[in-house]
C-alpha cells in the first residue's frame, strides 16, 4: 500500500534531485530531471504528491476508476458551492490545472509501461471519452477535460504609463522594458548575462529560453539607454556574477535577483500605480499585441516570442484591436462591390 504521508513534503537532495518517497515515483522524477528544467521537475513532483494523496493506492494498483474519482475530487468546490471564478465560472480547480495533473499522471504510467518490470501494462488515464454513432464503432471524440480557450489580458497605454512611472530604480525600469518592449519572459529577463547584451546591434541573446531554445531578439533603443544607466549608476561594482540584474541593497547585494524579487517589484509598482491586476506575463502579452497592431507580421512575432508553433502566436490576432475589424471591413466592402456589380 502506498502511504500518502510519504509525499506530504517535497525535498531537494543535492540541490537538484527531487524525491517524493516512493521508489517508482522517484525513478520517474529522475527521468524527468534528465529531460526538463528544475521548475518542471518540481511541478511534476507536486502533481504526483497531490494525486497519490487523494488516491490512497500503490502506483501499480491504480485503475481508470481511480483517475475518474480524482477528477471528481479536483472539481469539488474549494471555497463553497456558491463561490466561482469570474473568468470561467468554475467552483473547483481550473480545467487547465486538472489537465496538467492528468498529463503528469499519464506520463508516469507511460514510463511504468515502458519499464516492463512493474506489472503495469496499460495507462489508467483515458485519452478521452468514447462516442458511438449509429452503425459505427465507438471512437474517442470527447476530451476528458475541456479547458476553455481564454484570451490573455493586456494593459492599456495609460496603465503602462502609470506603472512605469511607479518604478523606483533604473534596474526595475530596464527589466520591465525588456518585457514590455522586447517580449521577454520573466525567466529570460532574470537569465540575461552581461555577455548576452549586444548594445551596438540593439539585440539580446536569449541563451536559455523556454524548452532550452535559444534566440536573438531586437529590443527598442529605449531599453538599452535605460540598461546603460542602470549598469553605470546602480549595479554594484563589487558584484561578481555575470547576471545582468542583481540585488541592489541588503545582505544579498550584488547577487542575482530572484523570480520572487522581480514579482515583488512588479507587485509593488502595480499597487502604487493603482492597477488591480498586472503580471510579468501580461507585460509580454502587451508587447506582442502592440507589435501586431503596428503591423508586425505574425511569423516575425513568433520568432520574437520564441514560440515553437505559430498556433501559440495567433492569439495576438485576436488581441490586436484593429485586426478583426479591418478584415471584416475589407470583406464587407468586397461583398458590397459584388452586389453593386450585379445590379
Amino acid at each position: 500500500m502506498f502511504d500518502p504521508c510519504m509525499v506530504q513534503s517535497l525535498r531537494l537532495e543535492g540541490g537538484a534531485t527531487v524525491a517524493v518517497g516512493h521508489p517508482l515515483l522517484d525513478d520517474y522524477l529522475e527521468l524527468v530531471a534528465a529531460r526538463a528544467r528544475p521548475n518542471t521537475v518540481l511541478a511534476t513532483a507536486y502533481d504526483l504528491k497531490v494525486f497519490f494523496s487523494v488516491i490512497d493506492k500503490d502506483p501499480v494498483e491504480v485503475a481508470t476508476v481511480d483517475v475518474l474519482a480524482f477528477i471528481k475530487s479536483q472539481r469539488t468546490p474549494r471555497r463553497g458551492a456558491t463561490v466561482v471564478r469570474i473568468e470561467d465560472g468554475e467552483a473547483g480547480l481550473s480545467a487547465r490545472t486538472i489537465k496538467r495533473r492528468l498529463a503528469t499522471i499519464a506520463g508516469l504510467y507511460e514510463y511504468l509501461i515502458i519499464r516492463e518490470d512493474t506489472g503495469v501494462t496499460r495507462n489508467p488515464v483515458p485519452r478521452g471519452l468514447a462516442v458511438r454513432r449509429p452503425g459505427q464503432r465507438a471512437v474517442r471524440g470527447v476530451p476528458l477535460i475541456r479547458a476553455p480557450r481564454t484570451l490573455p489580458r493586456v494593459i492599456d497605454p495609460d496603465q503602462v504609463d502609470a506603472f512605469t512611472a511607479a518604478l523606483r530604480t533604473r534596474r526595475d525600469r530596464a527589466m520591465v522594458e525588456a518585457m514590455l518592449l522586447g517580449g521577454l519572459r520573466r525567466c529570460e529577463v532574470l537569465g540575461l548575462r552581461l555577455e548576452d547584451v549586444r548594445p551596438g546591434e540593439h539585440r539580446l541573446f536569449i541563451a536559455d529560453g523556454k524548452g532550452g531554445h535559444q534566440r536573438i531578439v531586437p529590443v527598442s533603443k529605449r531599453f538599452f539607454v535605460t540598461l546603460a544607466d542602470y549598469l553605470e549608476s546602480e549595479r554594484p561594482r563589487a558584484s561578481t556574477t555575470s547576471q545582468v540584474f542583481v540585488v541592489l541593497k541588503g545582505p544579498r547585494r550584488g547577487q542575482p535577483l530572484s523570480a520572487a524579487g522581480l514579482d515583488e517589484i512588479v507587485s509593488g509598482a502595480r499597487k502604487r500605480a493603482g492597477i488591480e491586476h498586472l503580471t510579468c506575463h501580461q507585460l509580454r502579452h502587451t508587447c506582442f499585441t502592440r507589435l501586431r497592431e503596428a503591423g508586425m507580421a505574425l511569423e516575425a512575432i513568433q520568432a520574437q516570442a520564441g514560440h515553437r508553433s505559430i498556433e501559440s502566436t495567433r492569439i495576438y490576432l485576436h488581441l490586436a484591436n484593429d485586426w478583426l475589424a479591418g478584415e471584416y471591413r475589407r470583406a464587407v466592402e468586397a461583398i458590397d462591390a459584388q452586389a453593386l456589380g450585379k445590379s
